[in-house]
């Protein structure tokens, strides 16, 4: 392998590290997390076959493929300074389809495309003299879908309604409180969620374009009903701002709804019809009507 090879696979080892176990680099991560993540993997690829309705078996990635053929094989002795020219090339069909299970169209896509790390330190977000509310931000921490009505006005499928729904993680890393969320295509949104009092809020931005977004919300009593024991909080309601896929700007009323099995997370976002059995009725009551959840007068 090139030295540039190397580098390639090193930028997707610590890809997955992060998007499965956010850490930030591969030699962190433990043989049996790999063994782990290779069972992620495989899940994924038998939903994207599933999706793709073909009744041929997915080729699936073996238990200790990474840890024993990227991390043993490859990684290792390249930090061992062991000379890259004696150091065999990575399976590049397997390589393809780690990066397609991952969103993108192959391994060159991910290599041309794929964000090494998010800027979170550029992202201000505190009031300096304010309490956090951290005990309702530790709540919080999870992942969620969030259903919006940004979509074009004008597309292949004017005379269908839809509804465009994101996945979105919350997780805390040391005093911060983090948040990711997928974007149209391969692009991700990055970003901050804080709390004062019963109020939260994010800011986001893209790693592929310049686009910030910015969500206030509220829930009343919080504090309060905190204390009460098995009290979960499920469903978030925002206002948030940003610029359409039209290019102008807009204020929307958007819904997190959380997503309680893990399984059953699928971190990709996708625009649904409105009767599509992956839109829950009690986010349709909400959204149902596009132009009051979409305002563009300014």
């Amino acid at each position: 392998m090139s030295r540039e090879e190397l580098q390639n696979l090193e930028r997707l080892m610590n890809y997955i590290a992060h998007h499965f176990l956010k850490k930030r680099d591969w030699e962190d991560v433990s043989k049996t997390e790999w063994a782990h993540i290779s069972g992620e993997f495989n899940l994924l690829l038998r939903k994207q076959q599933k999706a793709k309705k073909v009744n041929i078996d997915p080729v699936l990635l073996g238990e200790n493929y990474f840890y024993e053929h990227l991390v043993i094989k490859k990684l290792k002795p390249w930090k061992s300074r062991k000379a890259v020219a004696s150091i065999s090339s990575p399976n590049f069909t397997k390589l393809n389809i780690i990066a397609g299970a991952l969103g993108y169209n192959n391994y060159i896509d991910f290599i041309r495309n794929a964000t090494d790390s998010f800027s979170f330190h550029e992202l201000k977000i505190n009031i300096p003299l304010a309490t956090v509310n951290t005990r309702l931000l530790d709540h919080l921490v999870g992942r969620w879908y969030c259903y919006n009505r940004n979509l074009p006005f004008k597309s292949d499928k004017e005379t269908e309604e839809r509804v465009w729904r994101s996945a979105l993680e919350i997780y805390k890393s040391g005093d911060e409180y983090l948040v990711e969320r997928t974007g149209k295509d391969n692009h991700m949104y990055y970003g901050k969620i804080t709390s004062y009092a019963n109020y939260i809020f994010i800011i986001m931005n893209s790693t592929t374009f310049i686009r910030q977004r910015h969500f206030i919300g509220r829930l009343k009593d919080v504090e309060d009903k905190l204390k009460t024991p098995g009290f979960t909080i499920n469903e978030l309601n925002f206002i948030s701002t940003c610029v359409s896929f039209n290019e102008e700007p807009i204020a929307l009323y958007e819904i997190f709804d959380r997503v309680e099995h893990i399984k059953n997370f699928q971190k990709v976002s996708v625009d649904l019809a409105l009767n599509s059995p992956l839109l829950p009725k009690h986010i349709m009551v909400h959204l149902k009507d596009r132009q009051l959840n979409r305002i563009t007068e300014h």
